[in-house]
């Protein structure tokens, strides 16, 4: 599918973004990662995979930048992080570790697009399933997770420590399931329409 004209794109988190990972860490959690963990995440472990969302660069004289791709890890930033996500790849299933959006960019589709493409990124490695952990407040977050056929399949009590909160475990159907493709595409293009004929993202 041709991504063109979208106003975010995507690359593989490095060590040098965690410091504006960090600010929206802090701002999306009341219990943030530390930088310490996200450099092991990104340097040492194995199972991970770390993805950073940034307003697209205007377009230039060379043509269209303002496109979704996955960039070189050694690309310079030209644009504030304003979303991030990752997973840890244990055997066949894909465990959702972390998903956050900066809130000025909330509602534009950013957060959805960061799970659509750690999804397919499972996909790709092999992954048989999806599966992750919300607080059972979390309304939006797990309309979200409802769209894209994630379904409660337990409960862990006392999950967060912040609160004593309990956590909805929520797992995709398999991803290798014809009905499940289908599903997955018919959402991409909806969201990729959606996100091309928005505005990009002001003062970037």
């Amino acid at each position: 599918m041709n991504s063109e004209g979208l106003p975010y794109l995507l690359q593989p988190m490095r060590v040098q973004d965690i410091p504006e990972v960090l600010e929206i860490e802090r701002a999306c959690f009341s219990m943030p990662w530390s930088s310490h963990a996200y450099r092991y995440e990104i340097e040492e472990n194995t199972l991970s995979w770390y993805v950073v969302a940034r307003p697209a660069p205007a377009p230039t004289a060379r043509g269209v930048l303002g496109k979704i791709r996955r960039l070189s890890p050694s690309a310079p930033p030209r644009t504030p992080i304003i979303g991030y996500g990752g997973f840890w790849l244990m055997v066949d299933e894909a465990h959702i570790s972390t998903l956050a959006v900066a809130p000025p960019y909330r509602r534009r589709g950013v957060g959805e697009l960061l799970l659509l493409t750690m999804i397919e990124e499972a996909r790709r490695r092999g992954a048989a399933t999806v599966t992750l952990e919300v607080r059972v407040s979390n309304l939006p977050a797990q309309r979200l997770y409802e769209k894209y056929g994630f379904t409660i399949q337990g409960r862990r009590v006392r999950y967060y420590s912040d609160n004593g909160e309990d956590a909805y475990i929520m797992t995709t159907p398999p991803l290798r399931s014809a009905s499940y493709r289908e599903t997955l595409a018919a959402l991409k293009a909806r969201l990729y329409e959606r996100l091309s004929a928005e505005k990009p993202p002001s003062g970037t």
